[in-house]
């Protein structure tokens, strides 16, 4: 990671996404920017209203503005092996050091589905050098009142009255303040919200800090992997603990809303919530290197889920039920003015049938980690395998969730084929009842559709459908997902294809073209990270591990100084687009990074 100074900069009035780092406590999960302040938090969960949120309206989101008056220049780190994270500016007046902490608990263990976080946000300043002019803004979004006085008060925010919010430092007076301070001097601002959060004194700051940094420092403690990059691997598994939503073991997959996929473009989103497909991607990758226990949460509250629902969702909010309806929020200007934004995510009503064979192939490898599958949980995969069977005929709206009427996707295709082949085996090797071979049967008549109905002889690739179209970068998962094999001419040559058509210039791809895969939705978009993380899988398992190797190092030297990924890359300017942090992005570092690693100790075997 990069430790160097850098300018603070602006565009727009706003900082880069890049700029900014990511502290969470397994219940929400804040931005902290390079100038120090906290431009978004939702409290009490991630999917909550945002009581802080000026990275989507500088002037009217709302911030924890902590800052030297005269700061020019910023580093950020994170505390070695933590979720804690250290912002340093620097003016001419003086140096500070700002340590962000969303607490957790004495002894959280953060590998079990309980909350552990204490509704804490503390933020601890150590003046460094000079004698600088401090500068602490408060600021709800929506407005807020102040009760009380003296070191300690009550925030009533206007848009959640009834929410207990606290804010506790000695060295403010309501919620705006300005003053001097000395060098060596020391001081904590407390944010407290929920039940309990009027307590004074309820631990020392500086215990309760070393208390959660000893609690990630536990989780990390199982981290196994040998290979390139071992450091972001690293980061990229604290970064995906980080947007695990504890209580339930749901995933979200980015901490935001409706950071634009362009600057000025209106393909805004919701992430906070929990996509099926990006949990289950998630608990693989975490499995791969020494977190195991993920899986057994993931799959209780997906097929709890579906059993309130009686249909596999394609997401669902951190509790396992729908989530809001989507609405434009016209109060709020978008980041950079990219409007509109929003808060629910309409992809909830949509089909996508990948997500059989996600929960599907999770359960298997769970098994195959010598996980108990007992008969009731069987008896719900087992309708989720005959799900598979009769879904991937059927139109759908596929991975990329296009917002027009569904279409017979290869990769929904491919990914039914996954909970078939897996499901016979898990029938088959554990002893349970099924139509194996039928399903077994059933999954070799979708890989021979894929093979001749996808496959355009023009293009010399596999395409978006069955039945012929476009290119689309998610058929790079088939490889990986046991679908066809990586040097089966037809994957080969659609390797080639993609990489050249879906070409974004220095390693980066988009995931298909709107203009000739109309998806329902104006503008354009950047490129889509992880599908260059499944190209250099591809290339891996072709045997170009040269290739493989450099491409999977440019695409981690995209990481910004504290080791973070967004969805999307600009490819003109490099700068980051789209929610941030993304889960699905890590999910892609840290996957490439253990197929390399064994493919170089293959080669070394030879």
């Amino acid at each position: 990671m990069d430790e160097s100074w850098k300018a603070i900069k602006r565009h727009d009035g706003y900082l880069p996404i890049e700029d900014h780092g990511l502290v969470g406590d397994g219940d929400t999960a804040a931005l902290v920017g390079a100038d120090g302040a906290i431009s978004w938090l939702c409290v009490p969960r991630f999917d909550s209203d945002p009581l802080f949120a000026a990275i989507l309206d500088a002037t009217h989101g709302g911030s924890f503005i902590l800052t030297l008056e005269d700061a020019v220049e910023s580093r950020q780190y994170y505390l070695e092996e933590s979720g804690v994270l250290i912002t340093e500016l620097r003016g001419a007046s003086g140096t500070i050091r700002i340590t962000d902490a969303l607490t957790l608990r004495s002894g959280a263990d953060l590998s079990e589905d309980v909350a552990a976080g204490r509704c804490e946000l503390i933020r601890r300043v150590e003046v460094l050098q000079g004698n600088p002019q401090i500068r602490v803004s408060v600021a709800p979004r929506g407005g807020g009142a102040v009760e009380g006085g003296g070191g300690a008060c009550r925030i009533r925010w206007a848009l959640q009255p009834h929410l207990n919010l606290h804010l506790f430092s000695p060295e403010m007076h309501g919620l705006s303040s300005s003053y001097s301070a000395r060098e060596g001097e020391r001081f904590h601002l407390i944010l407290r919200w929920g039940e309990g959060s009027s307590r004074h004194g309820s631990g020392a700051p500086e215990t309760l800090i070393e208390e959660t940094l000893r609690a990630w420092r536990r989780w990390i403690a199982g981290f196994n992997y040998q290979g390139p990059q071992e450091m972001l691997v690293r980061r990229s598994a604290i970064t995906i603990k980080l947007l695990d939503y504890l209580p339930t073991g749901a995933l979200v997959a980015a901490a935001t809303s409706s950071l634009p996929e362009r600057v000025g473009g209106a393909r805004n989103w919701d992430y906070r919530y929990a996509w099926v497909r990006d949990t289950a991607l998630c608990v693989y990758a975490l499995r791969r290197i020494g977190m195991t226990k993920t899986a057994a949460g993931f799959l209780t509250w997906v097929l709890d889920a579906i059993e309130k629902d009686g249909r596999p969702r394609v997401l669902y909010n951190l509790h396992g039920e729908q989530p809001p309806l989507e609405r434009i929020d016209p109060s709020l200007e978008g980041y950079r003015r990219s409007a509109p934004v929003r808060w629910g995510n309409a992809a909830a009503d949509q089909r996508q049938h990948d997500v059989y064979g996600e929960i599907i192939d999770c359960a298997y490898q769970w098994a195959r980690g010598g996980g108990r599958i007992d008969s009731h949980l069987w008896s719900r995969l087992h309708a989720l395998v005959e799900g598979a069977r009769e879904a991937w005929r059927i139109p759908d709206q596929g991975i990329w969730e296009v917002r027009t009427s569904g279409r017979p996707f290869t990769y929904s295709a491919a990914l039914c084929h996954v909970a078939l082949e897996r499901g016979a085996r898990m029938a088959t090797e554990l002893g349970f009842p099924g139509d194996a071979a039928g399903w077994l049967s059933e999954a070799e008549t979708i890989r021979s559709t894929i093979l001749e109905d996808a496959w355009d002889p023009e293009k010399q690739a596999l395409t978006e459908h069955l039945g012929g179209g476009a290119l689309d970068a998610s058929l790079l998962v088939l490889p990986m997902r046991r679908v066809l094999r990586a040097d089966h001419p037809r994957m080969v040559a659609t390797t080639a294809a993609v990489a050249r058509h879906l070409d974004a210039g220095n390693g980066l791809l988009y995931r298909y073209l709107p203009r000739v895969s109309p998806d329902g939705l104006p503008g354009e978009e950047g490129a889509f990270l992880l599908c260059s993380f499944w190209l250099a899988d591809n290339l891996a398992q072709q045997g170009r591990l040269d290739e493989a190797h450099a491409l999977y190092d440019s695409l981690c030297g995209r990481a910004n100084r504290l080791g973070l990924l967004p969805e999307e890359i600009d490819p003109a300017s490099g700068a980051f687009l789209g929610n941030f942090p993304q889960a699905f992005s890590h999910v892609g570092l840290i996957s490439s990074g253990v197929l390399l690693s064994r493919r170089d100790r293959e080669g070394r075997k030879r």
